[in-house]
């Protein structure tokens, strides 16, 4: 074979390898455009639903009352005219975002059990909010509760990680066991004072969700992605290489405290559908389907996010369908994701880089 030829060969290899990626980075922006168009739709539904006597909102309202009924017709289904239902969806729309959008960094930096030790220590939240409303009758948001315990839970475990000389998941797993049984606790100590639904909180049920917690969600929301694309280079740099970070002198304590500050902000929004027990797959098997694929960090991003959605919506739909638990169905769908993106991989996973 002569040269040119050679060289024609490796051009025409070239330019399909630069179709493929072109093609690919289209679909996955096609997706993550999808993802964010439905997401703003749930936080217009979440501000309508909230504003609804106002006279402009009135009518927007009215109109998206309408826009479901129309769906149940086309569907023959009984879900979409109810609001309580699309609050609940917008609960879930958004946790499949900002979820995998945190574990991006956490499953890279092999803190995958974090999101499930800020679970229970909001679940630990939920039953201090029991024992005050019972004690007080205090009127207030559990949520807003568990809220303020799992960030202070959040800066225990960052503070003992950066103070003690133990491995680095021994604070957290004394923090996840430790905060369960102080929950447990107070549960008991408090049974049969209030009629909270404990079990919705424990394993994700879609009437756990209020108007006030949807709220929550939608802010909660905005604060996450705003925060992880205003610091997002100096968490991939602390994520890929902390030692070189902090030599650059980045506060790289200040960056982690961020992170896990993050993570418990997500966990306590997550927690109404998903549940305590089952909040931190959200966090992990998203991304970790994502990872299969992806070439780059960033991809990795875009495409947990989109699984996220995916498995989001399909539990939704067997959850409503065949009337399960919320938690469970998202996350027995995000597993199915997973294993369908080791299949499509042929592959255990690709290195991923942290450019691109």
């Amino acid at each position: 074979m002569s040269r040119s030829s050679a060289a024609d060969g490796e051009g025409e290899t070239a330019a399909v390898e630069g179709s493929t990626r072109d093609r690919r980075r289209r679909v996955e922006l096609a997706g993550v455009g999808l993802t964010a168009f439905v997401a703003v739709g749930m936080l217009g539904f979440l501000l309508l639903y909230w504003a609804q006597d106002l006279p402009v909102a009135s009518d927007l309202y009215a109109a998206f009352r309408s826009l479901g009924r129309g769906m149940d017709a086309a569907l023959g289904t009984n879900v979409f005219r109810h609001p309580i239902m699309w609050q609940s969806m917008a609960v879930g729309v958004l946790v499949g975002v900002v979820a995998p959008l945190v574990g991006s960094f956490l499953v890279h930096r092999e803190m995958a059990l974090i999101g499930e030790t800020l679970a229970h220590t909001a679940f630990a939240g939920v039953a201090v909010g029991i024992l005050v409303t019972s004690s007080t009758g205090w009127n207030g948001s559990l949520l807003l509760v568990a809220l303020a315990v799992g960030v202070l839970g959040a800066l225990a475990v960052q503070w003992l990680t950066e103070r003690t000389d133990a491995y680095g998941d021994v604070p957290i797993a004394i923090m996840l066991s430790g905060s369960f049984a102080v929950g447990t606790l107070i549960i008991s100590y408090g049974d049969g004072l209030t009629g909270v639904n404990i079990q919705g909180y424990l394993f994700g049920n879609l009437a756990v969700v209020t108007p006030e917690g949807a709220r929550l969600m939608g802010a909660l929301s905005l604060a996450v992605v705003a925060g992880v694309a205003l610091t997002y280079k100096q968490l991939l740099f602390i994520t890929f290489d902390e030692q070189a970070a902090r030599v650059a002198q980045l506060n790289v304590t200040g960056y982690n405290t961020l992170l896990v500050v993050l993570t418990a902000v997500v966990v306590v929004g997550a927690m109404q559908v998903l549940g305590v027990i089952l909040v931190a797959a959200m966090l992990v098997v998203p991304v970790a389907a994502a990872s299969q694929v992806a070439r780059s960090f960033r991809e990795t991003m875009y495409l947990g996010v989109i699984f996220g959605q995916l498995s989001v919506l399909g539990g939704f739909a067997i959850s409503i369908g065949f009337g399960l638990p919320s938690g469970g169905s998202i996350v027995v769908t995000a597993i199915a994701v997973y294993l369908a993106s080791i299949l499509g991989s042929g592959a255990s996973g690709t290195p991923v880089s942290a450019h691109g």
